[in-house]
């Protein structure tokens, strides 16, 4: 193909002439130096590029080489463990082969090529195959088998397919097509990230995301094949959130995006989590993860490569069948990088200088979410989760990029830096944040968890939101001038914020809760105040309740390991012999 010359270099964006042959969105080599870049606008023979390298030194005049096809991932076994940058290539690789720094042009495949998979067939030859359709498996990691699909597009009968051990490259089956071609299928496939991966159906998600975090399972649930928009303040403890969703979520698959964000950020990802354990196998919690980075000091074009690159990368376990969540920290970053280049191209400002398609480019990220029926003849059923954080500048929500998020997202944890000041992590909202998920969920939570469960959850958001229009009662004449049912609101809603939704996630018990432990956790802090209801109707002063020694107790419940659980029921004994006692005392006494 006919290369072009540049004519204008504009930070990361390079504009080109004599690219007539090129389309929007085909990949194109910058320079002798090969630079990889993406056609984001066509004006005649002219093209506009992002760059995904740093373009200083490029002049007028350079060449510019069209590769014809758009900006794609490679698709096959061995993409869980690797470190990716934005535009999948490799890091540890890169590092390995010129240093710590990336150097510019340099081309490493997403996929090794020198590493064999054993691939065991599940269909044989004769057999009459549709798109979607799995060939056969490979066990990518102890923790997650890999399933070989027929690529999107293709169907026939299979003519031949070829037990044992391969190269991502190599042949593992021909499909004789419907016209009578022969297609020759490898553990490799290609797919282009701004185009969402097909699938028959989409249901509705009606299965809850587990997270081990109280204040999210709780009280605002989001559901497999959701989504969720974590906006807040700096320090408030966005990346945590998300830390935690990506270690103990109880998807199958995890892909972490961290799309521009602080390079020390980045590091304690890389750190931690080859030193996790999954708490759902024993197994290193790597071996189903994806890790995708690309730090704030890397080119700003290559932040919007890299939050597509994840969510694809995403879709292709979805349509094997898994249950994938997928976080990215923080599509602010993303909405930045697409208003500098909107600005380079002299669009149209929208508001705050963000491009006028912002809206849309968020919405059709989250669009991607969903439970489905993946292709395929055997119905299986595949769910991607969908969680961005958002960094509004001061923790403005009103701020464009939260209000686009809104508009598409069903989950809203609203991160506040008055509750972090407090120390109250994780710091989400419980009179802001929302979840449109509960109805979804109800019936799912009623066979599970029973109607007390459900309703433990509803008392105790009254008693939080009536502890809230009390604060200025209390701050205006002091806790003191309240009636005795009122302090006793007062001091449960006390116990809800530190006794359960106050959680620690650096430590090695309470940075995780299953159900199981979240319920009966609610029961002893419910079932306490419903006998200091009972105790005050019968003459025992809130002051004796409040200072009950069983209190401890249900505050250091939360640390009960899982192994443990039984521990609740004598805690629950206790409680109701404390008030028996503390009854019969008053009584003496009168």
């Amino acid at each position: 193909m006919k290369s072009g010359k540049i004519v204008k270099v504009a930070g990361p964006l390079v504009v080109a002439e004599g690219m007539q042959n090129t389309k929007m969105y085909d990949v194109v080599r910058v320079s002798e130096q090969r630079l990889m870049g993406e056609v984001i606008e066509m004006r005649g023979d002219e093209a506009s590029i992002q760059v995904y390298e740093e373009t200083g030194g490029l002049g007028v005049g350079e060449p510019v080489f069209p590769t014809g096809e758009p900006l794609s991932v490679e698709l096959g076994p061995g993409l869980i463990e690797p470190i990716y940058d934005g535009i999948q290539r490799p890091l540890d690789i890169i590092r390995n082969q010129v240093g710590d720094r990336i150097t510019r042009g340099i081309d490493i495949p997403g996929l090794s090529r020198e590493k064999k998979w054993d691939f065991k067939p599940s269909v044989k030859p004769g057999t009459k195959v549709e798109e979607g359709d799995v060939l056969g498996t490979v066990q990518e990691t102890v923790l997650v088998l890999h399933r070989v699909m027929v690529p999107p597009g293709i169907k026939g009968v299979v003519k031949k397919i070829e037990e044992g051990e391969h190269l991502v490259t190599d042949r593992i089956a021909t499909i004789e097509g419907e016209n009578g071609k022969d297609v020759e299928i490898t553990l490799l496939t290609k797919w282009p990230v701004r185009t969402p991966r097909p699938y028959k159906e989409k249901l509705t998600p009606n299965e809850p995301l587990s997270t081990g975090q109280r204040v999210i399972d709780a009280f605002f649930p989001i559901t497999k094949g959701g989504t969720a928009c974590v906006p807040g303040p700096f320090g408030s403890g966005k990346t945590v959130v998300q830390h935690q969703l990506a270690k103990w979520a109880d998807a199958q698959i995890i892909v972490y995006v961290g799309c521009g964000e602080r390079g020390n950020e980045m590091t304690d990802v890389l750190i931690e989590f080859p030193q996790l354990t999954d708490p759902h196998s024993g197994e290193p919690l790597m071996l189903r993860t994806i890790l995708i980075a690309n730090t704030s000091n890397m080119p700003v074009a290559a932040r919007e490569a890299s939050v597509y690159t994840g969510i694809t990368l995403a879709e292709y376990y979805r349509d094997m069948g898994y249950s994938v969540a997928l976080m990215a920290d923080s599509t602010s970053r993303w909405a930045e990088a697409m208003r500098e280049m909107s600005g380079r191209l002299e669009e149209m400002p929208g508001e705050e200088g963000y491009p006028a398609y912002l809206g849309t480019r968020i919405a059709e990220f989250y669009e991607r979410a969903g439970r489905v029926v993946c292709l395929g003849s055997d119905g299986r059923e595949g769910a991607l989760s969908v969680i961005g954080a958002v960094s509004p500048p001061g923790g403005d929500l009103s701020d464009p990029v939260v209000q686009a998020t809104l508009r598409v997202v069903r989950v809203f944890w609203s991160l506040e830096d008055k509750l972090a000041y407090r120390r109250h992590f994780p710091a989400i909202s419980w009179l802001t944040s929302y979840s449109l998920y509960v109805p979804n969920l109800q019936e799912h939570m009623l066979k599970k968890h029973g109607k007390q469960w459900m309703g433990n959850v509803d008392h105790a958001l009254a008693i939080l939101q009536e502890e809230a229009e009390l604060e200025e009662i209390v701050r205006l004449v002091g806790l003191d001038a309240l009636s005795p049912d009122k302090r006793l609101i007062m001091e449960t809603a006390k116990s809800i914020r530190e006794d359960f939704l106050h959680q620690n996630a650096f430590d090695e018990v309470d940075t995780y809760s299953s159900f199981e432990k979240m319920v009966k956790l609610m029961e002893l802090i419910i079932l306490f105040h419903t006998l200091s209801e009972d105790a005050l109707g019968s003459g025992v002063p809130v002051v004796d309740i409040a200072s009950l020694a069983v209190r401890e107790r249900i505050a250091r419940a939360k640390f009960t390991p899982e192994e443990k659980l039984d521990e609740f029921e004598n805690i629950k004994n206790e409680i109701r012999r404390s008030f028996e006692e503390l009854k019969e005392k008053v009584a003496t006494e009168v």
